[in-house]
Order: structure tokens, then sequence, then C-alpha cells
């Protein structure tokens, strides 16, 4: 009958070095979910932003004037989209929702 080591290195198989492996992974994941900042999505939503429409004022004069920085296409298309506007017609005293700041 043979003896186990007493003072020997604790030796892995395949097998158990895969468990551990997968153990660290496990932990790590949970760690990053945990620590990771909250996405944009849980922050409360506030009121939508919106501008109300000046005598003369066209979809790119308004996109313009509020988000400067944006391409002024695609500040477009999403006032369209937000307030449901089919085609690029907007008047005077509408109260028109803004995309909100990215």
């Amino acid at each position: 009958m043979s003896r186990p080591s007493r003072g020997g290195r604790l030796r892995l198989t395949r097998r158990g070095r895969a468990v551990l492996l997968g153990f660290y992974l496990l932990v790590a994941i949970g760690l990053a979910v945990i620590l990771a900042p909250s996405s944009r999505a849980a922050d409360p939503p506030g009121p939508a932003p919106t501008a109300v429409v000046l005598p003369g004022d066209t979809l790119w004069s308004v996109a313009e004037r509020h988000r400067p920085s944006r391409q002024p296409f695609r500040m477009i298309d999403e006032i369209r989209r937000l307030n449901g506007i089919e085609g690029y017609t907007i008047h005077a005293g509408q109260r028109l929702t803004l995309p909100r700041e990215e």
C-alpha cells in the first residue's frame, strides 16, 4: 500500500485545472458586473428636451440651434422620428421633442 506524500505539492489533473479556471472566470465576471458603472439606460429619464418652433424656422435651423455639435441630417431624422413628423414641414408655435444629449 502506498502512502501519500506529506510535504509534496498539490497536483491537479487537466480536469481540475479546467474547473479552477472556470471558477476564476465566473468570479471575475461576477465582480465586473457588480463593480461596473451602471448604464445610461438606468438613469431616471427626466423631462425630454423640447423646442418651440419660431416663425421662419425649419427642421435644419432647429437642429443647428439646439445641437450645433451634431450632424444636422441625423438630428433632423431624430426630431422627425420623436415627433411623428412624416414630411419636413413644421409650423410656428409647434413644440418639438428633441433627442437627448449623447
